[in-house]
């Protein structure tokens, strides 16, 4: 028997969630202590967005680059590229927090100062460091080995023919990679990188660890005030809840629309 099309159930599943969290929201603001909870909360909502839309963008970026090493002709390229992404997957990502956090951003405050000294500049102190940005560099350098993959697997899934009939029409690499294989690429790679994006939101709680001021951190600190752990901790996962699914939804929104549009329209004509 041939299996229903998941796309086309109608989606009860977001009926019960939409549902529930207007229930709960409704249950929020009516409750003094769970709005007193939200108020407190909200403020590291700026936060947690911060740290998952910066280090993500610069994960992309980083990730893109070292697909296209890991792709390139020269031996010494591949090989760095893999070594990379092999290191740091195979590191837990809160250790990778805690190393950059207490030795690589020390490590490079001092060479800093070292560089400062010798033309004269004003050396900087390990705290100028601020922990945010040490924690946004460590997600990048964990999730960009993740994305290489991604990005690796959808460019090559790109058709060669479309790739040389590209170069026969007299179209450098550089065009042939921006026009041809780019865009057919990211249509086949949203999902995974969509799902990538939802990880790095709820992994961005990670961050706590170093003590910054993000949804799970303000938890933290709010329910050892209060001592009300069960209407802190459910508000936080109420919060996260509502962001990873919106952003669940604005994706699958977004691969509806690309697949609307067809698949062939990056390709030669």
């Amino acid at each position: 028997m041939t299996p229903a099309p998941a796309d086309k159930d109608f989606p009860w599943w977001l009926v019960v969630v939409v549902a529930t969290g207007l229930w709960l929201f409704c249950e929020v603001l009516s409750d003094d202590i769970y709005r007193d909870v939200l108020g407190k909360l909200s403020r590291g909502i700026v936060i947690t967005a911060l740290v998952a839309v910066v280090a993500y963008a610069a994960a992309c970026a980083m990730g893109l680059g070292l697909a296209l090493m890991g792709l390139s002709r020269r031996l010494l390229l591949r090989q760095a590229a893999r070594l990379y992404i092999e290191v740091m997957r195979g590191v837990p990502i809160i250790v990778l927090l805690l190393y950059v956090a207490f030795v690589l951003a020390p490590a490079l405050v001092a060479g800093w100062n070292r560089i400062a000294e010798a033309l004269g500049l004003s050396p900087l102190r390990p705290r100028d460091f601020p922990l945010l940005w040490r924690a946004v560099i460590a997600l990048t350098l964990a999730y960009s080995a993740f994305l290489a993959e991604i990005f690796r697997a959808g460019i090559q899934s790109v058709d060669h023919g479309q790739i040389e009939a590209a170069k026969a029409l007299g179209l450098s690499a550089a065009q042939r990679f921006r026009l041809i294989v780019l865009p057919q690429a990211f249509r086949t790679i949203l999902p995974a990188l969509g799902n990538d994006f939802v990880a790095m939101v709820k992994d961005s709680s990670l961050v706590s660890v170093l003590g910054v001021t993000d949804v799970t951190q303000l938890g933290k600190v709010t329910a050892a005030g209060n001592f009300r752990y069960f209407e802190t901790y459910n508000v936080v996962a109420l919060i996260y809840l509502t962001m990873t699914i919106g952003l669940s939804l604005m994706l699958r929104r977004l691969e509806r629309h690309l697949r609307a549009r067809g698949t062939g329209g990056a390709g030669v004509r």
